[in-house]
């Protein structure tokens, strides 16, 4: 830690590269948390947690007993062992003695990503619910088709207030909250769809998972999945950093450049016969060799039908880049997706044992050092790149279902069939390592 202060005093670190290493540390030595409490409220299967993006203090679960609790994670409501433990009681639950709570399962409980004062829930009762945490009321309900699997809202919108919604039901739909109405579907999935995600590169694109095994890709500006993901199309490894691919790519050209020129004197003629040869009378628009090109990639059969996993997607998570995918599946298989490409990377990663019956909520720390993924009764951190683990959280008695990393404290939040919410923090605060740093002590005996 020492070493890390007094290379940045000295200008050897730069600010970025001493906040990460700080951090890195710290997520290495996660354990179950001797300082923090969070007193769980639930009395069934704890399916939902979400830290909200702004102020990253209050903490959303959603549970199997129809109730949504919030917790504030910065202040502690009591205190044990002398002021060393910190009790987090809920600041409020909503569930079914609630006249507008829901009747059925919470399987999904998310913040509105710009303020902590909307809050959306969605249910097994075929619900979703949008309350006002001021009130505690409902402010608006969506009524779907079927029980509702997954609810998501883009961290990047700004154009648009849209809640996506996985179901029960082969459509994924849109609801506005600014209109209170659906604002279209997007059909394409064989089966219900299980678990959705926006990318976190652009506000028009959202990722879906579907019983099918499908991964889809769309654009909700126009009609059709973009992309479908096969996991027979595979890339090996990484992607090179942008900077060393901008030179290969500027080295390539300027190549390429200089060898056209020196023969485009020679071949001028003949290729000015192929390319009127190849237009069609009317001027530029290609004809038959580039027409299936031109088609929608979703409207094609052979890639329309393609899988990423061999049973039902259960969980989704975009890196904080938004260039590469998470997927986990009920044939107990994590595969790491290159988005650019669409090709699986073929990171191996290590055997588990993961949940087939309903959806698992993924968890990824920053830099993306390590994925978060709910394996039976534990949790384990898996090297993004190897595949291979690096940590392992055993604290649940039954299933987990849901893991939630905070960037701002480093901390990790879990919930399982237990009705407990775990919490997972750095064995040393940096208070605490700063605080126990060398003193400046004489060496006189009193």
């Amino acid at each position: 830690m020492w070493r890390e202060i007094g290379d940045r005093e000295a200008g050897k670190l730069r600010p970025n590269s001493f906040s990460n290493r700080i951090k890195s540390n710290r997520i290495q030595t996660l354990q179950l948390s001797n300082r923090k409490d969070i007193v769980s409220p639930h009395r069934g299967s704890v399916n939902s947690l979400q830290v909200d993006l702004t102020e990253g203090r209050y903490l959303l679960s959603g549970a199997s007993d129809a109730s949504a609790a919030v917790f504030d994670i910065q202040h502690g409501t009591d205190y044990e062992g002398g002021g060393v433990i910190r009790k987090h009681k809920c600041l409020f639950m909503v569930d079914k003695q609630h006249e507008q709570g829901h009747k059925y399962a919470v399987s999904s409980a998310i913040w509105y990503p710009v303020d902590t004062g909307l809050f959306v829930t969605g249910s097994y009762d075929h619900h979703i619910n949008v309350w006002d945490t001021n009130t505690t009321q409902v402010v608006m309900d969506f009524k779907m088709p079927g029980k509702v699997y997954r609810t998501a809202m883009s961290p990047l919108a700004t154009s648009h207030m849209l809640i996506a919604a996985g179901t029960e039901d082969v459509q994924v739909r849109l609801c506005d909250i600014a209109s209170g109405a659906f604002a279209h579907t997007l059909s394409g999935h064989r089966d219900g769809v299980m678990t959705v995600e926006w990318s976190t590169s652009s506000e028009w694109v959202l990722v879906t998972g579907g019983c099918d095994g499908a991964i889809r890709f769309w654009d909700i500006r126009r009609a059709g999945c973009f992309l479908v993901l096969d996991q027979s199309q595979s890339q090996l490894g990484r992607r090179p950093p942008i900077l060393k691919r901008s030179a290969t790519i500027k080295g390539s050209t300027a190549k390429s450049l200089s060898a056209s020129q020196s023969s485009f004197a020679k071949a001028r003629t003949p290729q000015t016969k192929l390319m009127n040869a190849k237009q069609s009378p009317v001027g530029k628009i290609p004809v038959k060799g580039s027409l299936k090109q031109r088609l929608h990639p979703g409207m094609l059969s052979s890639q329309d039908r393609a899988t990423a996993h061999y049973g039902a997607v259960t969980g989704l998570k975009v890196t904080e880049d938004g260039m590469y995918l998470l997927s986990a599946g009920s044939d107990s298989r994590l595969r790491l997706w290159d988005v650019e490409s669409g090709c699986n990377t073929l990171v191996n990663f290590e055997t588990v044992r993961l949940q087939t019956s309903k959806p698992i909520q993924l968890a990824t720390s920053q830099n993306l050092a390590l994925v978060f993924v709910p394996c039976m009764t534990a949790v384990k951190a898996f090297n993004m790149w190897s595949g291979k683990t690096s940590l392992t959280f055993r604290g649940h008695y039954e299933h987990v279902n849901c893991c939630w990393f905070s960037l701002q404290d480093q901390e990790l939040y879990t919930g399982g069939n237990d009705r407990q919410i775990l919490v997972w923090s750095p064995s040393r605060s940096v208070s605490d390592e700063v605080d126990e740093g060398p003193k400046d002590e004489d060496n006189w005996s009193d």
